[in-house]
């Protein structure tokens, strides 16, 4: 099988359940951001994150197939094959947050990005999923979204942030504190 296939090259793509767009439709926008998310989780994957959030990275990885799979079948589409996004998927990010929240310190003042690389490419992640979070409002503007997409990448970006703290912490790396008199 070959990867081209041509059929872009007048500017449109095919969504799943059928139709095509524009390349540069909201629908393709928002989950193609997700794809770059996707590519941003990888790099910070080969910083090499501590245990288990090397684990915890691969988990999003695959809900983010879903969620992409998700912005590219419109609703009523007839395919009942696509993933959709769920409940159990925020539920798992909301459960991992908690989990890492209560073993840092309580976040008193804003902080810097930064920190180890791994924690540093999370913060370029989180930035991505908040561009990506605006396109999925933008789409849901236009055409009927799954409500969990909007939960799932607000949470996600929340998670993105804890897990940032979480390996900072891990590896001893302290917070840059923001000061308004800096």
């Amino acid at each position: 099988m070959k990867i081209y296939t041509k059929t872009g090259d007048k500017g449109e793509t095919s969504l799943f359940g059928g139709g095509r767009v524009p390349k540069n439709h909201a629908r393709v926008e928002a989950y193609g951001t997700i794809d770059e998310l996707n590519a941003a989780l990888g790099v910070a994957l080969s910083a090499g994150p501590c245990e288990p959030i090397d684990k915890w990275l691969r988990e999003v990885q695959r809900h983010l197939f879903h969620l992409g799979s998700d912005l590219a079948t419109p609703l009523d589409s007839k395919s009942d094959w696509v993933a959709r996004i769920e409940q159990r998927q925020v539920t798992w990010l909301e459960d991992s947050i908690d989990q890492m929240t209560a073993q840092l310190e309580p976040l008193r003042n804003f902080i810097l990005p930064g920190g180890t690389p791994v924690a540093a490419q999370l913060h370029v992640a989180r930035t991505i999923c908040r561009r990506a979070e605006r396109q999925i409002v933008a789409l849901g503007e236009t055409a009927e979204t799954n409500d969990f997409t909007v939960i799932y990448i607000n949470r996600l970006s929340d998670w993105l942030f804890t897990l940032a703290r979480y390996e900072n912490a891990q590896k001893g790396e302290s917070e840059q504190k923001w000061s308004l008199r800096s």
